[in-house]
């Protein structure tokens, strides 16, 4: 079942449970893919993202809450850093398991080994590598630098 189709389900699996918060949460979801959309057709495209796009969106909502999340706790507004660790949870169903550290290196080294990077030149094209297999897998934020280290 493709990403789209996944989250209409969920969409409706929530009103009929008359589930609030995930309602809320699986809408705002539509709304960053529908505004995706928009873009592309702005663009020139044909106006409709891919699942691989819909998971670096999801990637990238994920990313936003645990800030907020991490800045409501420093300031002292637990109940709203809550509401995003739940955000984050109804987010995170949809999107795949996420690799951990050993496997995120083994992935760095192949991709590595496959373009025959060699140099920091060659960061752009270890990146798409690992992009086009890992989306939604991996901080790529966290990896650039992990291979910035290992080139540079």
């Amino acid at each position: 079942m493709a990403m789209r189709e996944r989250l209409q389900e969920a969409l409706k699996d929530a009103m009929r449970a008359k589930a609030v918060d995930r309602l809320s949460t699986l809408r705002l979801i539509n709304a960053a893919i529908k505004d995706r959309d928009i873009a592309n057709r702005g663009d020139g495209g044909d106006g409709v993202v891919s699942d691989g796009d819909i998971l670096a969106i999801m990637g990238k909502m994920v990313k936003q809450r645990q800030e907020s999340a991490r800045a409501y706790e420093e300031g002292g507004r637990l109940e709203l850093a809550e509401k995003e660790l739940a955000e984050i949870g109804v987010i995170e169903e949809f999107l795949p398991r996420q690799l951990d550290a050993a496997e995120v290196e083994a992935a760095l080294v192949a991709a590595i080994a496959e373009t025959g990077a060699a140099s920091i030149r060659d960061m752009g094209r270890v990146m798409a590598v690992l992009k086009g297999k890992y989306t939604g897998q991996m901080d790529f934020g966290a990896v650039g630098l992990r291979l910035k280290d290992r080139l540079g």
